[in-house]
């Protein structure tokens, strides 16, 4: 599956759009990573507890858009775009979507 934030690929022609295809997971915080976000709050430096979780839920909801894109017949996926929101105290959605379409 060949994914692009572009309109095109080049290279290839658009033979046929798909449409909208999309994939999300929502996570919550684990109360280690927050103990250990607290602290590097004080002193500073990467929250790496939480820049692993959110590569984590983008890996899935990427996989899960590309499952939804292969089972509408789409072989890229164009357009593509991440976005996030908080759902409650302490989770948040992680949302992937783009334009699934058969390149020729």
């Amino acid at each position: 599956m060949i994914l692009s934030n572009t309109e095109t690929i080049p290279g290839y022609t658009i033979t046929h759009h798909i449409g909208l295809v999309q994939g999300n997971t929502v996570r919550a915080k684990h109360v280690g990573r927050d103990l250990m976000a607290g602290l590097k709050n004080i002193v500073g430096g990467e929250l790496k507890g939480y820049t692993e979780l959110l590569e984590d839920a983008r890996q899935e909801a990427t996989q899960r858009m590309i499952a939804e894109a292969e089972a509408k017949g789409a072989n890229a996926i164009v357009n593509v775009r991440f976005s996030t929101s908080a759902i409650t105290s302490g989770a948040s959605e992680l949302y992937v979507y783009g334009t699934g379409v058969v390149l020729g």
